[in-house]
């Protein structure tokens, strides 16, 4: 578990841009627009869909974890979430004292479906609220997962669920809170995890190229993030180490079409292989081990206030101090989740429902 404290983290409620922009190269992936929406039956798992999850269950690469073993000094510590002697977000430290910045104006949304799926506005930071289900006969192991703005108004964004009868982690994500169903017409993307459950790609509505596109390449579902969650060599008690890959963006400020045909290609493979052309690496800023307290500490900006090993804070390595999104815990099946440019709200709640996931392999 991480605690918050006062440090060097970005101010998320800052208007300005960053001061760096977000590194990418310049050759793009194949473009094509429009997504295609598979209906299939309503009620049970139909044959295709079946086919389709083996298909991928086969696809999915098996990557074995060193270290799981590893010991190191602070296993075993305490690890909170928020550090004392902060005040009204003022460290009682004079050297460590910021200036105080007003909050950014509320994001409006015309279009909810529309709206998950642009990026965020440069300089803005779009708060919301992650909230987590659990009653109901089978929603202990398979909760329903809702996405709303952080304001007044509550504007409802996506809702996710983790499917049944899947072989790997698999969770359907939609516009629409009362359908969770593939078939739906407001499935919106999806999910979906390897064996170990270590590494995850997030998936937009398109057609999965397995299934055959014809000459269509624009029907193809495009990939909009993958999750790598590397061994934890701090042991079981230790902060996670995540990976983020997502499409970099072209000089219009719209996102790069990855749109794989075939298993050999796609965000994880492309990272495996150290091709980032037209990608964007982001890292989790590592939590600093305070003696004090007994903890790991990050400045969450007071919009996180309970311990948990979900709280997570990502970085792009060019600009630490720029948070391009941060998730953490406010009450017991509540959290926040506070994205920035240049992600949309779908890669954003979709990377936050994989630290949900039991990873055997990191943990």
């Amino acid at each position: 578990m991480v605690r918050e404290g006062p440090g060097d983290a970005g101010d998320l409620e800052s208007p300005d841009p960053p001061l760096k922009p977000l590194r990418t190269r310049n050759k793009e992936a194949p473009a094509g627009e429009g997504t295609k929406i598979r209906k299939t039956k309503k009620k049970g798992t139909p044959k295709g869909e079946r086919k389709e999850e083996e298909e991928e269950d086969k696809a999915a690469t098996v990557t074995k974890n060193s270290n799981q073993k590893g010991k190191a000094k602070g296993k075993g510590k305490k690890l909170l979430l928020e550090q004392p002697r902060v005040e009204n977000g003022w460290s009682r430290v004079p050297e460590l004292r910021k200036e105080e910045r007003a909050p950014s104006p509320p994001v409006e949304v015309d279009d909810p479906r529309e709206f998950v799926l642009q990026p965020a506005p440069q300089g803005r930071t779009v708060r919301c609220r992650l909230t987590r289900d659990k009653k109901g006969m089978d929603r202990g192991m398979y909760p329903s997962y809702f996405l709303h703005l952080d304001t007044e108004k509550k504007v409802f964004l996506l809702a996710g669920r983790k499917r049944k009868r899947s072989k790997t982690a698999n969770y359907l994500i939609s516009s629409d809170p009362t359908n969770l169903s593939r078939g739906g017409e407001n499935f919106i993307g999806k999910l979906r995890s390897n064996l170990l459950g270590n590494r995850f790609t997030v998936f937009d509505n398109g057609q999965n190229p397995q299934r055959g596109y014809g000459t269509n390449v624009a029907s193809l579902r495009q990939e909009l993030a993958a999750v790598i969650y590397e061994t934890n060599v701090l042991g079981f008690r230790g902060p996670r180490r995540m990976t983020v890959i997502i499409p970099g963006m072209s000089a219009e400020n719209e996102r790069v079409p990855i749109r794989p045909r075939n298993a050999s290609d796609g965000l994880l493979v492309r990272w495996q292989n150290k091709t980032l052309e037209s990608l964007i690496e982001l890292h989790n800023k590592p939590p600093v081990w305070n003696d004090d307290s007994g903890s790991y500490t990050l400045n969450f900006q007071g919009r996180v206030t309970q311990a948990s090993v979900k709280n997570f804070q990502i970085v792009h390595a060019d600009d630490p101090d720029y948070i391009v999104l941060q998730f953490g815990r406010v009450a017991e099946d509540a959290f926040t989740l506070d994205y920035r440019y240049p992600l949309c709200a779908l890669q954003a709640f979709a990377i936050a429902l994989s630290s949900f996931d039991g990873k055997l392999a990191c943990e």
